[in-house]
């Protein structure tokens, strides 16, 4: 008899909630999210501005800490990241897990050259020497396709264009060679181009280090061509996930629909784009039931009246709605 060897997960998610305080009252940016991510897998989330994307990324490495409060179980090699104190967060940060934020220019230092920035890295993470150090920062901004690595090393961040700032922060990020990345929309503001050419880059070094990736992205286009698996944001919560093909080819939340049907394809000349009607609810109010109900086409009394679990629908996939869309009605309508 042949046994199937069973993967274990590099990551699992379990009820992760994030909850903000402002003025007195509670905002519950992230709510009862779950997933589990393989090695060498990339995940994305998608979804609107504020449907919880970026705060799960910073609520896995316990970033939220400081504005707000996280529960539920983050489990990395058998610990779970959310009961851990901070003096033991900070050497998994950056060291097993690393993260790309938004705006390079922001999140690199402008006062510290980009090869003392990769150095500072190496020291927390490594026990490399000095010399091992300046080695591996050459080859990493090698690496990531910055010309004339060694030169550039002295040089500071306002020395290099957007491209390629990104580039020194992924160079930064996998220096010390994580086995997960975090990649907080890495491509914002970059031009078409440069875009594919840090996605790439992205998706290469994952499959050279045999590292998962967890990509934010509200471009399903992106998603489409360089995902594994997908799950889908609204209001904090994951309304929908799967394998990218399937739900793409055939999205069974409303809401994914919507964010299908604002992509514009083969659209002649002086068409109206298409956008799902209304606005994202308030944190500070959300409706009784379904968060997506007021702006729902599918919309039913059971929808007011209930929240929809998350629940496994077979094949790989779960879905939150009581109305799934059916299949053959998909994003093309």
């Amino acid at each position: 008899m042949t046994l199937t060897q069973v993967q274990t997960p590099l990551l699992e998610v379990a009820n992760l909630c994030t909850t903000f305080t402002a003025g007195g009252a509670s905002i519950p940016a992230v709510r009862n999210v779950g997933f589990t991510l393989n090695r060498g897998e990339v995940l994305g989330l998608v979804g609107e501005s504020g449907s919880g994307k970026s705060v799960t990324l910073r609520s896995i490495l316990g970033l939220s800490r400081r504005y707000g409060e996280t529960t539920g179980e983050v489990l990395w090699r058998g610990d779970n990241l959310v009961a851990m104190p901070e003096s033991s967060l900070r050497p998994i940060r950056g060291g097993e897990i690393a993260m790309i934020f938004q705006e390079p220019m922001t999140s690199l230092n402008p006062l510290l050259t980009v090869g003392v920035q990769i150095d500072e890295t190496l020291k927390a993470h490594t026990r490399m020497t000095a010399s091992e150090r300046k080695k591996r920062a050459i080859e990493m901004l090698d690496l990531v396709g910055i010309p004339a690595a060694r030169s550039r090393l002295g040089e500071y961040p306002h020395q290099f264009s957007g491209g390629m700032r990104q580039r020194v922060m992924i160079a930064i990020a996998l220096a010390a060679r994580p086995k997960l990345l975090l990649a907080d929309e890495p491509t914002t503001a970059l031009d078409v181009t440069i875009q594919a050419q840090i996605l790439d880059l992205i998706l290469s070094l994952a499959k050279d280090f045999d590292m998962g990736v967890i990509l934010v992205t509200h471009d399903l286009g992106v998603v489409a061509q360089t995902c594994d698996q997908v799950a889908v944001m609204y209001a904090g919560r994951i309304v929908e996930e799967g394998a990218v093909r399937a739900v793409l080819k055939s999205p069974q939340h409303p809401y994914t629909v919507g964010l299908m049907r604002s992509v514009p394809q083969n659209v002649p000349p002086r068409t109206p784009l298409y956008s799902i009607p209304g606005t994202p609810p308030s944190l500070l109010n959300l409706p009784q039931g379904c968060a997506f109900a007021p702006r729902c086409p599918n919309r039913s009394s059971a929808c007011d009246q209930s929240r929809p679990e998350l629940l496994d629908t077979g094949g790989g996939r779960a879905l939150a709605c009581f109305n799934k869309v059916r299949a053959g009605e998909g994003a093309a309508a």
